[in-house]
Order: structure tokens, then C-alpha cells, then sequence
């Protein structure tokens, strides 16, 4: 069981590295945006997160989040996130939760979550494979331009999200943030769009993320503690 206060202790050391972190980058607290990744968590971890303060909750599968969203639909403000991969036979019940969908990667994939979502562009991050890994999802960085050509008639890319290559301590991740931050302002600049959004940095690389310029960490472990399954 996930003691409330343990949880609300854990939310405020996180944030206080979060701005310790802007401050070391010159940059205000407020431009980062903690999403909590709550993947295997139960709506009580959840819960209790939300009244500690936090709004934004990351899951990684379509399913988890709609029973999570169902129980925990008296919880004012919340915004719940999809960091996982998205099939497109999901799309129609990721739109119907989720408020941004981080893990674009194909045009297919754009074109279900425009016919499950016709009335406007949904928000989307396009997920970046910096490392070329196999086991991940993700477009190769030289397709990222071609794609955002592709579905920005069909969807709002508002940035960029990357998983960088596991490394044995938080410096391996820098290179990989910093070529993603350098990604998103040739392509803003290239295709006219902001691409505001940066998505990367979880529990182990967060503050190196926010040093390289993240405007979202996504953080499980260090509030939630281990996982449960």
C-alpha cells in the first residue's frame, strides 16, 4: 500500500530537484512539466499523488489508463498522458483519455488519431529512435522532418520525445538530449512549426534532461517507488 505521505514526500524532493535543476540552467521551475509516470501504480498511488499536488500522470498502455481514468473521475484537473506505444486500433479510446499522445512514429498511426479525432488536430510529440534501437519504437531521426510533412495536416506535433540507450550513469544521456534539442530547433526552423515541447528524462537522467532543455520529465520510480509487477 502506497502511504499518502511518503508519496507527497517523495513529489516534493522531485521538485525540488527539478528546480534546482532549471535554476542550474537558468531557467524558470514553472517551464517544466512534471508527468508522473504511473504505469502499474493503482488509482489510490495515483490518488495520492493528486492531492499532493501533481496533475499530470503518464501511462504507457490505452487499457491501464482507461480503468485508472474511470476510477479516478472525481479527480478534478487531471491530465493523463500516453508515453507508450499507440496502436492505431487504439486511437479512437487513446483520444477519448489522453490529452497528448507523446509517442507518434508513422503516418498510419497520424491518420487513426485523425479519423478518431476529426473535429480538431489532436496534440501530439513525435517519438525520436536516437539510439536505433530495435527494442524501442520511434522514428529514425533522418525521417523525422519527412513525418512531421506527412501528418501536420492531420495532427498538432508539438514537439519531440525521446528515450535515450540505457547508460551506467545519468551523463550517458546527455548527448542523446542535447542532439534531440538541436533536432527540434533545426526542424522548427525548417518547417515553421514551434515544437515547443521536449519530452525526455525519467527518475535516472531528469535533471541532466532539464540542463539540455526538456520541458516534460517523465518520473515513475522516484515518487512511486518500485513498481508492483
Amino acid at each position: 500500500m502506497h502511504a499518502e505521505s511518503e508519496i507527497a514526500e517523495r513529489l516534493a524532493e522531485v521538485r525540488a530537484r527539478i528546480a534546482a535543476a532549471a535554476k542550474r540552467s537558468s531557467r524558470e521551475p514553472e517551464s517544466i512539466r512534471l508527468v508522473l509516470a504511473s504505469k502499474t501504480q493503482p488509482p489510490e498511488a495515483v490518488r495520492a499523488a493528486w492531492h499532493a499536488g501533481a496533475r499530470d500522470f503518464g501511462e504507457n498502455y490505452v487499457q491501464e489508463a482507461v480503468a485508472k481514468h474511470h476510477a479516478l473521475a472525481g479527480l478534478h484537473g487531471i491530465h493523463w498522458h500516453l508515453i507508450g506505444h499507440l496502436q492505431s486500433n487504439k486511437a479512437r479510446q487513446a483520444c477519448a483519455i489522453f490529452s497528448l499522445i507523446h509517442s507518434l512514429h508513422s503516418t498510419r498511426l497520424a491518420h487513426a488519431i485523425h479519423r478518431a479525432h476529426p473535429a480538431s488536430r489532436f496534440h501530439v510529440l513525435i517519438e525520436v529512435n536516437l539510439g536505433g534501437e530495435t527494442s524501442k519504437q520511434g522514428i529514425a531521426p533522418a525521417d523525422v522532418e519527412r513525418l512531421i510533412d506527412e501528418v501536420r495536416e492531420y495532427v498538432n506535433v508539438g514537439g519531440l520525445m525521446a528515450i535515450p540507450p540505457p547508460g551506467s550513469n545519468s551523463e550517458n544521456s546527455r548527448p542523446y538530449f542535447s542532439r534531440l534539442r538541436e533536432m527540434r530547433d533545426s526542424l522548427a526552423a525548417r518547417c515553421g512549426l514551434e515544437l515547443a515541447e521536449l519530452s525526455m528524462g525519467m527518475t535516472d537522467d531528469f535533471e541532466v534532461a532539464i540542463e539540455e532543455g526538456s520541458t516534460m520529465v517523465r518520473i515513475g520510480r522516484a515518487v512511486f517507488g518500485e513498481r508492483n509487477r
